[in-house]
C-alpha cells in the first residue's frame, strides 16, 4: 500500500470518528428519563430510550473499530488481516476501511457464530 493511499485511509477514518464521536454526543439526550402520568407516554419513553441506547451501542463499537484501524495504520500493520496475516483486498478496505479481518476470515466468523445446533431433547419429540 502507498503512504498517499494509508494517508486517503487515515483522512476517512478520522473523518468517520469525528462524525460517530459527534453523534454520540447528541444521541445521549435521548436517553433522559421523562415523567408522565399517562401509561402510554410512559411506556413510548421506554422504547425511545431502549432504541437510543441501541443506537448509542452500535455507534460506540464502530467508534472503537475505527480507533483500531488508526491505531493498525500507526503501528504500520494497517490491511493486514488480523486473523490469517495475508493482505485485505483494496475492494474491502474502500468499502470498510476499519475492517480488522480478509473477507474470507469475515465470512467464516460469521458462519460459526450463526451455527448452532439443536438440543437432542427437541429432535426426539420433534419425530
Amino acid at each position: 500500500m502507498t503512504k498517499i493511499e494509508l494517508n486517503r485511509f487515515r483522512d476517512a477514518l478520522k473523518k468517520r470518528q469525528a462524525e460517530l464521536e459527534e453523534n454520540g454526543n447528541s444521541g445521549r439526550a435521548a436517553l433522559a428519563i421523562e415523567t408522565s402520568a399517562d401509561e402510554l407516554d410512559r411506556i413510548q419513553h421506554a422504547q425511545e430510550r431502549d432504541l437510543a441506547m441501541g443506537g448509542l451501542d452500535r455507534n460506540a463499537r464502530l467508534l472503537r473499530q475505527v480507533r483500531a484501524a488508526l491505531s493498525r495504520i500507526a503501528d504500520g500493520t494497517f490491511g493486514v488481516c488480523l486473523d490469517c496475516e495475508n493482505d485485505i483486498s483494496m475492494k474491502r478496505l474502500a468499502a470498510v476501511p476499519w475492517t480488522p479481518s480478509c473477507l474470507a476470515c469475515q465470512e467464516a466468523t460469521e458462519t460459526a457464530s450463526q451455527s448452532w445446533s439443536v438440543p437432542e431433547g427437541l429432535l426426539a419429540s420433534a419425530e
